[in-house]
This record gives C-alpha cells, structure tokens and sequence, in this order.
C-alpha cells in the first residue's frame, strides 16, 4: 500500500501531485485572459472621432457583450478546475485530510509533524525533514482512525485489535504509532525450538478478547509457538545468520543504503524487511521473543521520534521477551541519558549494561558505545 507525507501550516494536510490536465487548464485561463485583454483594449482604446454619434450605442452594447462573454469564460475555468480536481481524487483514491477538524485526535496530528534533520540536507538521501507516514485510503476512515489514535499517552492502550484490524481491511495500512502500551499476555508455558514446533501452545498465551472462541479446542486447532526475532537496521543481516545458528528466527529490517543489502540477506537464506522506521511495524501485538537494535535507533537524533519508536518495539515484543540494545554509539552523556529516560519508562528490568568503546566507522577514533539488555515486564 502507498503512503504520503502531509505537510500542516495552517490545519490542513494536502498532497500535491503535479497532473497533466491540470497543466491544460493553465494554458486555457493563460490564453483566455490574454484574448480577452485584447478586447478590452481594443474596445477601450478605440478613438470616439471615427465613429459617427449614431454607432456609439453599439459599442457600448459591444463592450457589455465582451464583459459578459469575460464573465461566462471565467465561470466555465472555475467549473473545469472543479470537475478535473473531483476526478483527480476519484482516480488517485484519497482526498486532503483535514487536521482542522474537531474530531481529528490530538496525537494523529502530533505524529502527521514534520521533522527537520538536525544537519541539514542529508547528503545521500537529498531529504531535508523526517516526515510520516499513513496510508492513502486512511482519510476515507478518518473518524475511525482519529478513534484509534485517541488513547492517554504513557497508559495501557485500549483493547481495540479489532479496530486496527478493520482499518487496515479498508486498506488504512501502515497505521500510524501511539504512545501507549500494549495490552500483554503472559507467555508462560512456552516450549523451546524446536520443540514448539510439535506442542500444542497453552489458552493463556493468547489474547482471546473481540473473538468467539476462547480456547484452541474451540478453533479445532493446535498452533505451533516458534521463537522469533526482529533485528533493526541489521545491515547485511549477520546478526540473524548468527542467530539462525541457534535455531532463532530473525527477520531482518534494512534498507539499501549504498549497497544491496535486502537481495544479499535473502541470497544467504534469510528474511529481509524493507521498511524504514518511520512506518508502524507490521506485525502483530506480542510476537516477538527478541528485538535487536543497534545506532540505526537514533533516527536523527529526535527524542519524540525515538519515544514513537520504542513505544511500536513495546508493542510488538512479548511480556519477557528480551529488547537488545548493542553498540549504540553517543555523541554525549545527555544523549545516553536522554535514551536511558525514555527506556526507563517502559519498566523493563535491566539484565545488562556494558560502556565501553569502539572505533568509529571513518577510522579517526573511539567513540563510546552502549550495549544493555532489557526485558519487557508483564503489564496488568
């Protein structure tokens, strides 16, 4: 599904997209504007000497046609413009969002902000601002999308799986992050790989709200439980070879950043995800039993877009499941104690913390780097 990025000033989100029709009604209002200067000029300029008293009455009835034929060129343009802007969207598929509405939640116009990159223009990239992303069928749903995003920051999220759900079957996807907390579903009785692939998996490690059946008896089905991961800006996907080792699952989240990154993790045998991390994750709430990161994390070294962040992390990692922060360089104190705030919110139970240094990637020095590993608490 394609996304858009929405620019807001003055309340309004619009997308601009440059159409060869619209192109034709600016060289129509060009042409018909100067034709009837032309006879405005002529009717105007015209010297009263070379027409007898008696033809006077018919220029001023002249010049009363050319204004009327002015009036009715202007109103046909307008009319034009109107219907090539309704068959616009109806090709395109969305409209403008409205952020000025009253229903439109507060924190779905906080995510729609733009972002300006801390340096500048990004060499590579040419990017100059870090913006979000939401789908383009997602302003056809806007009052059930603004009830999604309407929650109380730093608080358990509402029960409402089926609400994303129905979003993204009318085609609402990605969905935009929130800041709360994912409802958890202790994992207890979970078997090791590859066991899990054999045992029956227990009624109490699912969440079983908004559905008719209750129990895997009732489905007439017994799901296997494997052990996955999610590696961050995993480069060329080493990490996940390392773990796949060690019968782990990881699925690695990269983007092609001068070099074929996603074709040489799927040429070694594993999964590559190419998603950047200004998307919502798209998996499911508590599935993974891992999350690894590494300095790809900083994302511009913006703390409201790292909170977005390690809010859709939460969400998507398990209560026990383990979040593996390795080598994340800082420039500074403020900024490792910037990132340990945010972590710390979370309530996850530090099982290690290591400071130490490494060479930078230009090879002029060391910096120092943070490895830690976290674990998700189980949330009531």
């Amino acid at each position: 599904m394609g996304s858009v990025s929405l620019k807001i000033g003055d309340g309004t989100a619009r997308f601009k997209k440059a159409t060869l029709c619209s192109s034709a009604v600016n060289i129509l209002m060009i042409f018909s504007v100067i034709t009837t200067n032309l006879f405005a000029l002529y009717a105007f300029t015209a010297s009263p000497k070379h027409h007898p008293n008696h033809l006077l009455p018919h220029i001023h009835k002249n010049i009363s046609l050319i204004s009327e034929q002015v009036s009715l060129i202007l109103r046909e343009i307008d009319s034009s413009q109107k219907k090539l802007a309704q068959m616009e969207k109806e090709l395109l598929g969305y409209d403008n969002v409205d952020l000025s509405r009253p229903n439109i939640a507060t924190e779905l116009k906080l995510y729609l902000q733009h972002h300006q990159l801390p340096l500048g223009k990004d060499s590579r990239t040419g990017i100059t601002e870090m913006v979000a992303s939401v789908g383009h069928s997602c302003e056809k749903s806007a009052d059930l999308l603004s009830q999604y995003m309407n929650y109380k920051i730093s608080q358990p999220c509402p029960d409402d799986w089926s609400l994303a759900q129905k979003l993204i079957l009318r085609g609402c996807e990605p969905l935009p992050r929130r800041r709360c907390f994912a409802k958890s579903v202790s994992k207890v009785g979970l078997h090791p790989f590859p066991i899990s692939l054999w045992k029956p998996v227990s009624n109490k490690t699912v969440n079983w709200s908004g559905l008719g059946c209750k129990t895997f008896e009732c489905l007439n089905s017994k799901n296997g439980g494997i052990r996955i991961g999610l590696d961050i800006g995993g480069g060329s996907g080493s990490f996940a070879a390392r773990m796949a080792d060690r019968n782990v699952t990881v699925i690695t989240n990269t983007l092609n950043l001068d070099a074929p990154f996603s074709e040489f993790i799927a040429a070694r045998g594993l999964f590559p995800l190419f998603l950047s991390l200004d998307h919502r994750f798209p998996f499911y709430d508590n599935v993974f039993d891992l999350v690894h990161a590494t300095s790809t994390l900083d994302v511009g070294g913006k703390p409201e877009k790292l909170e977005f962040l390690m809010f859709d992390i939460d969400r998507i990692l398990r209560a026990g499941g383990l979040f593996w922060l390795d080598n994340f360089y800082y420039a500074n104190d403020e900024k490792k104690k910037a990132l340990t705030r945010i972590i710390e919110r979370f309530g996850y139970k530090k099982l290690k913390w290591v400071v130490g240094e490494k060479a930078d990637s230009v090879g002029s020095g060391k910096s120092e780097v943070l490895s830690a590993v976290f674990q998700k608490p189980i949330r009531v």
